[in-house]
Parts: C-alpha cells; sequence; structure tokens
C-alpha cells in the first residue's frame, strides 16, 4: 500500500493544481534545488569547481529518493534534510564525483537555511498558481458586476429584506474582496525571502573560509545575493531564522485569499436554495450529485469553498502561535511546528481559487427569481426612503408613518394604499407618490461604485 497523500480527506485541495506544487516530492525537489543553487553560487565565485556544481546538479532529482525513507529517518535529526543530505553523498560517491563536489554540498549552510529556503521556493511555485486561478475569478465577477449593475435584487440584513440593491453590486463587492485579498497575495509572493544564516545566524563559517581579509564581508554577502537571484527569492539582506513574521505574513495573505472565497459561497450557498433561486452553481456532468437522492443537485463547489474557509483560521493560528512562542537562534519544536500548516494554507488557497475561478466565470444568475424575493417586500422595500421623504407630509410626522408600515405588515393591505387615504392628492400625486416606491429609484451609488471596483479591477490585472 502507498503512503502518498493524496487528499482523500481534503477534498477542498485534493486534485488541484497547487496538490503537486506542494506535495512531499515538492518539497524535497526544494531543498535540492537549493543545495544544487548554492554550490552553483559558490563555483561562480571560485570556491568550488563547475566540475562540482554539475555534479550536484545531477543529483537534484527528487524521484531519486526514496521519500518514505527521508520521512522515517528525518525523525532522527528532527528534519528530512539530513538524511537527504546523506543519500546525496552517497550518490556523489556512486556516480564517481570527485571528493570536492561533496565538500561543496552544504557548505557553510545548516538545514534551517535549507528547509525555510525550500519551503519559499514552494510558496513561490504555489502562489504562481494561486495568484493565476484569482485573476482568473476576479475577470469572471467583474463581467457579472457589469452585466447586472441594472438587475434589482433585495439587500438582506441580519438575513431580512432591507433595501433594494442590485446583483451587479453584490458581484462587484465579492470582486473588491477578491482584489483586496489579490493584492495582499502577490505583495507576499514578491516578498518570500531567501533564508541564509549558517549554524546560529552569523554566517561564521563561509566568513572563516573567506579568510580575514576586510573585504571577505563583502564576498560573503555578494554570494547570499547571488543564491538569492537564482532562487528567484528575495534577499533580505539578514537572516530572519529568528524573526518568523515571514511566515506569518505569508500564512496571513493565504487565509485573506481563502476567507474571500468562502464569502462568495457563503452568499451563493443561500441564495441558490431551492426556495430563493436566485443564483445557482455551473452544471458540469458528473459534479454535485447525490448517492442517494438523484434529483439533488449540490452546490459542490461553494461547499469546499466553506469547507476550506473553516479550515484556515486553525493553521493560521498555528503559524502566529510557533512566531509568538519561538526561542533562541532555532526555536525546539516551534519551528517545526510552522511547516504543516504553512503546507496546508497552500493547499487550501489553491484549492479554493481553482473552485473559484470555476464558479465565478459559471455562475447561472436568474433574474426573475431576484424579482419576485423583492417583490415580497413589496413596496415596504423602500421604507427609509419613505421616513425621510414623507415624514414631512404627513400629520404626526414619524410615528404616523410607523403606524402606516406596522398596519401594512399586520393586515397585507399595499402600504401605497394606506399612504394614499393618508397623504392628500393635492401634497402628493399619484405619479409622485409611484415614482418614490420605485426600487431601482433608490440604488444610491451603485453605478459609481461599481465603475470604481471595475476600475480597481482592471488595474490589478494589469500590475
Amino acid at each position: 500500500m502507498s503512503d502518498a497523500d493524496y487528499g482523500l480527506l481534503n477534498p477542498a485541495w485534493a486534485g488541484s493544481p497547487v496538490a503537486a506544487h506542494t506535495s512531499d516530492a515538492a518539497f524535497v525537489q526544494g531543498m535540492l534545488d537549493v543545495e544544487s543553487a548554492w554550490v552553483a553560487t559558490l563555483a561562480a565565485a571560485g570556491l568550488a569547481t563547475d566540475d562540482d556544481a554539475a555534479a550536484v546538479t545531477s543529483i537534484a532529482q527528487a524521484d531519486l529518493y526514496d521519500l518514505a525513507s527521508l520521512a522515517a529517518r528525518g525523525q532522527d535529526g528532527g528534519n528530512a534534510l539530513i538524511p537527504l543530505l546523506g543519500d546525496m553523498r552517497a550518490l556523489l560517491a556512486a556516480d564517481g564525483a570527485e571528493a570536492s563536489a561533496s565538500k561543496a554540498l552544504h557548505r557553510g549552510a545548516t538545514s534551517q537555511d535549507i528547509i525555510d529556503s525550500a519551503l519559499m521556493l514552494m510558496a513561490s511555485r504555489a502562489m504562481s498558481v494561486i495568484g493565476a486561478e484569482l485573476r482568473t475569478a476576479a475577470a469572471g465577477l467583474a463581467a457579472l458586476a457589469d452585466a447586472h449593475r441594472g438587475t434589482l435584487c433585495v439587500a438582506r440584513s441580519l438575513t431580512q429584506h432591507a433595501l433594494p440593491t442590485t446583483f451587479g453590486l453584490r458581484a462587484a463587492n465579492w470582486l473588491s474582496g477578491v482584489l483586496l485579498a489579490g493584492s495582499r497575495l502577490d505583495a507576499a509572493e514578491a516578498a518570500l525571502p531567501l533564508q541564509w544564516g549558517g549554524a546560529v545566524g552569523t554566517l561564521a563559517s563561509l566568513r572563516d573560509a573567506l579568510g580575514t581579509d576586510p573585504e571577505s564581508g563583502v564576498r560573503v554577502g555578494a554570494l547570499v545575493s547571488d543564491l538569492a537571484s537564482r532562487l528567484g527569492l528575495a534577499n533580505p539582506v539578514t537572516p530572519w531564522h529568528t524573526n518568523r513574521l515571514p511566515i506569518t505574513g505569508i500564512g496571513a495573505a493565504l487565509a485573506d485569499v481563502i476567507a474571500v472565497g468562502g464569502k462568495v459561497a457563503a452568499d451563493v450557498l443561500i441564495l441558490s436554495r431551492p426556495e430563493i433561486a436566485e443564483v445557482s452553481e455551473p452544471r458540469e456532468a458528473g459534479k454535485g450529485g447525490s448517492s442517494a437522492m438523484p434529483q439533488k443537485q449540490n452546490p459542490v463547489l461553494c461547499v469546499m469553498l466553506r469547507n476550506a474557509a473553516l479550515a484556515a483560521p486553525a493553521h493560521v493560528s498555528s503559524l502566529f502561535l510557533a512566531a509568538g512562542t519561538a526561542v533562541d537562534e532555532r526555536p525546539d519544536g516551534a519551528w517545526h511546528t510552522e511547516w504543516a500548516p504553512l503546507r496546508e494554507l497552500l493547499r487550501l488557497a489553491g484549492g479554493s481559487t481553482a473552485k473559484l475561478a470555476t464558479l465565478a466565470t459559471g455562475l447561472g444568475v436568474h433574474p426573475a427569481a431576484m424579482a419576485v424575493n423583492a417583490g415580497i417586500s413589496g413596496d415596504l422595500l423602500v421604507s427609509e426612503r419613505l421616513m425621510s421623504r414623507l415624514t414631512p407630509l404627513l400629520a404626526g410626522g414619524k410615528p404616523t408613518l410607523q403606524r402606516i408600515i406596522g398596519e401594512s405588515l399586520a393586515s397585507g393591505v399595499p402600504l401605497r394604499e394606506l399612504l394614499r387615504s393618508d397623504i392628500p392628492l393635492a401634497t402628493l400625486s399619484n405619479r409622485d407618490l409611484t415614482t418614490l416606491l420605485d426600487p431601482s429609484g433608490y440604488l444610491g451609488q451603485n453605478n459609481e461604485f461599481i465603475d470604481s471596483i471595475l476600475t480597481d479591477f482592471q488595474n490589478w490585472i494589469a500590475s
């Protein structure tokens, strides 16, 4: 039986493109990439040979290693890099590489340098996919916002009918959240830092190897900068092994992405209930079916988006707890605690954005149902407007209007009939009353807000 984790108990991300970028094999490949890039950096600086770099590169392939064995042996030293280095040196010897290649491997580095930097590589590769999916979702929401800027529907406050709005503005507000989460994700991705500090964050071994020349410090800095460039990571200038905020920053950005998907899903789950039926998930063959009730079409995309949104906060909490309890120059357990929740957040964000993209680009919108539902409240839907516009026209003012609204609610008599009997025609014509009660005339800054969010969308896409 295989020990591979295919995500059978994690349907929110199983089978998503990000799953492959966050597998055990992907993490091992990240560690190999860091080790290989470091030897190449040393070779470029004349501190190792080109043959050394070529030899290490030739064995920097995850499929050459037994991952189950690495995981088992990793317990002896607290991480999988230690046995991986042993296996790498064994392969170098078996391939007949010069002894210098083995000496160049991992020179001046420590486990935390490799593991933290490999996690940054894994995050970078996953976040690239997440960002692309998020842009697809944003484009779908932008199209909905523009197409339905005039599609009237009811806004709900604390589950109850409140005022008129448009489905276009609702979609634009979803989009606004996606844009903010996307910009935070972009910033976090651009800031992903290399970690390189040696045994305790002083790079003493590397500095010592370069001699006591006053320029040796400059050379160390140049080596680290070159390594960061080779890996496509930011160069933080100083090590961050004792400062775990780079990790919490990534986690927070991923949590934002997951949360906005959860918000859209929560709304769609309510609006797609048969008794509301204002929207519906895109229908795809084989998706959303029930094992026992063949008539059901379950909103499975939203269920999985909600699953991710409910699961993510615990993982974010673990990252902040680990950061806040880190001690010394390498934490005694807090560092190790980061690995699993960070990977799970990458996976949840990847699964969420893939599903959100499918939902946003294929969402069914049903204006007729929206009109029926808005009609349930009738003229009461614009009671806020009536309160400000009609109070001066009624004898008794606001209390009188409140009494009339209460009578309409209790008796079912249309509000306009009761208003008509209390307000003389000379004071308010039938035409003016009809205009006042038209919900499409009480949409405030609907178009302006939609246009503003769509402009933000265009700017983000172009950035």
